[in-house]
């Protein structure tokens, strides 16, 4: 039961983040970042740290973000073909396609070429 409650956690702030970070507020504060950064480079007279600084920060950020962002496609393409696959066992489509996401490439190719006659 841990499990799920904390798999549930993972997901609810995936969700957030990964909507959060599609709006614009989210770019109009990286981009504030960025500029700050940049207005700080006088100061630290552009040195190799002063770059460094921004390297690693987008760096970690992206590495995160790439994770958060992935979790929220799974789920939302796994929502999605539940959704297709009940489409298509309510109406008179061939239910042999339902869960056809599962099927490996040469049987996907196998499927489409049978589709495609």
């Amino acid at each position: 039961m841990a499990k799920n409650n904390s798999e549930h956690w993972f997901s609810k702030i995936a969700t957030e983040t990964a909507n959060g970070s599609g709006r614009p507020w989210a770019f109009g504060i990286a981009g504030m970042f960025v500029i700050g950064w940049l207005l700080t480079g006088p100061i630290f007279h552009f040195s190799d740290t002063w770059q460094l600084v921004m390297n690693t920060l987008s760096s970690i950020v992206t590495f995160l973000m790439v994770f958060l962002i992935q979790n929220a496609q799974n789920r939302e393409s796994t929502a999605l073909q539940l959704k297709l696959d009940e489409l298509i066992r309510v109406t008179e489509a061939r239910n042999k396609l339902v869960g056809i996401e599962r099927l490996s490439e040469p049987e996907l190719e196998s499927v489409r070429d049978e589709i495609e006659k």
